[in-house]
């Protein structure tokens, strides 16, 4: 089943008052800042900035996993009924997110590590894999180990004297043959956002590759239309902008190797045919499309779980929430800088949160935690990521505490 009317109406009433226009201060906390009560009442420190890693849930979202519990106890085994249903709802709603044109493209998964392993597990000869140094630490390693067991050929692109990598390198490491190629949409680390995808597409499907797209620092913060740019597969997750918290993750397969009958060795028993007739024909007879990608038994509360973000984000819509985001992440960087700290964000060559660079950058965020002010840092760069619920005031304080946090650093 879809969501309940419960958590769908309370989220459309509320974005419904919010009106046409960009998103204000005044309206988000009138009207948007109920439906985060629960964790607004529990959370301790008092500005929350990491957004960019782990995303605040929304209320429903406790009642959502409730309701998830709620067939188990009353049906046990008929249970599956209900929760088959909400797997597909997720699977609607990602699809939507990344304008994929079949729901079935999207393979949920319990981490987007697990859908990069579904690919490297579709060659039936060691291939030529290609990917930059700017990988997150879950796929980076199932890539060196891949590596290290000679299961792969790895190549890296390094990043350049400034930190951020140039297409062209990118393009050139792929060269005349290539297998795979991996890069991320929006660099984890610096916030860089890769502009020429398009090109690195061609340029892999030149070289007779595929290319493996990482979403997660975009999806729920840029919009994106996974079909025009006609990658390969794509990874990501509802821990982070989609407020879903762990466990919800997807691979996407582009059509025209679902159609083409392309396998993975990463199955189970959920992507037969017919899954619960227990049916054993030799060789086994798959399910058509994305779902003779699933695997074996599945989570299903995490999928109740990431329901009231993914609502969330598609009522409010990406674009409002892209402006929305810009604006404050120019504003921390006016903040900081009349404060004398360099920051770089609020461009369109960036996602969703500022970076501040610095050598002890994992100090500073010490700092600011024990001031109550949430953030991370990820090497030399600390991340700040307002969202609709940051107010001028607690970026005023940040960038207050921060300044000070450096001085003494």
């Amino acid at each position: 089943m879809s969501a309940p009317a419960g958590t769908a109406e309370r989220i459309a009433a509320a974005i419904a008052a919010l009106g046409a226009g960009p998103l204000t201060e005044a309206s988000l906390q009138r009207h948007v800042a109920p439906l985060f009560a629960r964790h607004r009442r529990a959370y301790g420190p008092r500005i929350y900035l990491a957004n960019h890693s782990l995303g605040r849930p929304l209320d429903a979202t406790e009642d959502d996993v409730l309701e998830g519990l709620a067939p188990w106890f009353a049906h046990l085994g008929g249970a599956w009924n209900e929760w088959t249903a909400e797997i597909d709802a997720f699977r609607a709603r990602l699809a939507a997110l990344l304008a994929a044109p079949r729901r079935d493209c999207i393979v949920p998964k319990t981490s987007a590590g697990q859908g990069l392993r579904a690919v490297l597990n579709t060659y039936e000869t060691v291939p030529r894999v290609v990917a930059t140094r700017g990988e997150f630490d879950s796929l980076d390693l199932i890539l060196r180990e891949y590596a290290a067991r000679s299961r792969i050929a790895l190549t890296f692109v390094e990043a350049r004297a400034d930190g951020c990598f140039d297409d062209a390198d990118i393009i050139a490491t792929i060269g005349e043959r290539v297998d795979l190629v991996v890069v991320s949409h929006v660099i984890f680390n610096t916030g860089q956002r890769l502009a020429g995808i398009a090109d690195i597409v061609a340029a892999t499907h030149a070289a007779g590759g595929k290319l493996l797209l990482d979403v997660y620092h975009t999806l729920g913060v840029l919009l994106i239309d996974i079909a025009a740019l006609d990658v390969d597969f794509a990874i990501g997750g509802s821990y982070k902008y989609l407020r879903g918290g762990p466990g919800a993750c997807f691979l996407y397969v582009h059509p025209r190797h679902l159609d083409a009958n392309l396998r993975t060795l990463d199955t189970g028993w959920f992507a037969k045919e017919a899954p619960f007739d227990y049916a054993r024909p030799d060789p086994p007879r798959y399910a058509p499309g994305g779902d003779g990608w699933l695997e074996s038994t599945p989570a299903v509360l995490p999928f109740y779980q990431a329901r009231a973000g993914t609502l969330f984000t598609l009522a409010i819509g990406v674009a409002r929430l892209r402006e929305h985001s810009l604006a404050a992440q120019r504003r921390l960087v006016e903040l900081l800088a009349e404060r004398r700290v360099a920051a770089e964000g609020g461009s369109d060559d960036r996602g969703a949160f500022v970076i501040v660079t610095h050598p002890r950058a994992a100090n500073i965020a010490d700092a600011l935690q024990r001031d109550g002010i949430a953030t991370d840092a990820r090497g030399t760069y600390l991340r700040l990521c307002p969202d609709v619920l940051t107010t001028e005031t607690e970026l005023v304080e940040a960038a207050s505490a921060l300044a000070a946090a450096v001085s003494r650093f």
